[in-house]
C-alpha cells in the first residue's frame, strides 16, 4: 500500500473515530440505549417507512404526494422529539427523579408515534375495527381544528 492508500486509510479511522464518539455523546444524553430508546427509534422509523409509503402511493392525509418539505417537516419533528428527551434526561439529572421525565417523554411519543402508525396503515388499506378508524379520525379532526 502506498503512501496515498495509507493516508485515506487513516482518515477513514479518524472519521469511524469521530462518528462512533459522536454517538456515544448523543446516546448519553438521550440517557442510554434501552428498550425505551430501542422502542421510539423503531416506532420513529416505522413511522417514517409507512409515511413515505403512503405518500408515493398517494394515499397520504390530506391528499399530499410526496414532498421533500413534507419529509423535511417530520424529520424536524422527530429530531425535536429527541431534544425533548435530552431535556427530560437532563431534568432528571437535576432533580434526582431516576428516569421518570424521561420515561414519560419517551411513553408520549411511543404513543404518539404508534398511532400516527395505525393512522398510516389505516391508510394503506390495513382493516382496522370501525371504532378504531372512528377515533383515530375525531383525533385527526380535532388536532385540525385547533391548528
Amino acid at each position: 500500500m502506498g503512501r496515498e492508500g495509507e493516508r485515506v486509510k487513516g482518515m477513514g479511522n479518524w472519521l469511524a473515530g469521530a462518528a462512533a464518539s459522536c454517538a456515544a455523546w448523543l446516546l448519553a444524553r438521550l440517557g442510554g440505549w434501552d428498550a425505551a430508546m430501542q422502542a421510539v427509534f423503531l416506532l420513529m422509523g416505522l413511522d417514517l417507512l409507512t409515511g413515505s409509503l403512503c405518500a408515493l402511493l398517494g394515499k397520504a392525509a390530506q391528499g399530499e404526494r410526496f414532498c421533500s418539505r413534507v419529509m423535511f417537516s417530520g424529520l424536524s419533528r422527530k429530531v425535536m422529539m429527541l431534544a425533548l428527551v435530552m431535556l427530560a434526561t437532563a431534568l432528571d439529572t437535576f432533580l434526582s427523579t431516576q428516569g421518570v421525565s424521561r420515561a414519560a417523554v419517551i411513553g408520549f411519543y411511543c404513543a404518539n408515534e404508534g398511532m400516527s402508525l395505525v393512522e398510516n396503515a389505516a391508510l394503506l388499506g390495513v382493516p382496522f375495527p370501525k371504532s378504531v378508524l372512528g377515533a383515530l379520525e375525531a383525533m385527526r379532526d380535532k388536532d385540525s381544528g385547533a391548528k
